[in-house]
């Protein structure tokens, strides 16, 4: 089990470091854009980079917002129920999320597929929709199996990695 958390740690912050670069080039490619247009020379392509960069952004970020408990939880019936329940909710919900990743996942594959088939690409830069395709996918995979080791750590050794590493 401590391989499995290893990996997927090692894979979230990862992507976390991938994420954080793509924020980076985006907010370059938004300053650049906008002085360039101040001065009549506008970035060419800048939508294209930012729309397509901003996947990147939002799905490289997710494994990193799950491992340290950043999602919206509403605990306004956690107090009425037990421990146990409590603690087979949390079960269910991480089971729940590491499949729903693993749906998107196969769904945007399958997309990628057909982008590739069409030759779908970005309308100025003419950048291939596949290869972003392939980063969620990419990204997908890491978030669920960080959900799927959140679920084994809860299910088989009883504590959430969520609260381990906020109490550290």
């Amino acid at each position: 089990m401590l391989i499995l958390r290893k990996l997927a740690d090692a894979l979230i912050y990862a992507s976390a470091a991938i994420s954080a670069c793509a924020l980076i080039t985006v907010m370059c490619v938004i300053c650049a854009d906008v002085i360039g247009r101040a001065i009549g020379a506008p970035v060419y392509g800048a939508h294209d980079i930012v729309t397509m960069v901003m996947v990147i952004i939002v799905f490289g970020a997710m494994p990193l917002c799950d491992r340290l408990g950043g999602h919206v939880a509403v605990d306004v019936l956690q107090n009425k129920f037990s421990a146990t329940v409590n603690k087979v909710i949390d079960v269910l919900v991480s089971l729940v999320g590491a499949l729903f990743f693993a749906f998107v996942c196969y769904a945007t594959w399958e997309s990628a597929k057909i982008s590739n088939m069409l030759n779908l690409s970005t309308n100025l830069l003419s950048l291939e929709k596949a290869w972003f395709q392939y980063f969620i996918c990419f990204f997908c995979v890491v978030s669920s199996l960080g959900l799927t080791a959140r679920t084994i750590e809860l299910s088989i050794f009883g504590y959430d990695v969520q609260n381990v590493k906020r109490d550290k």
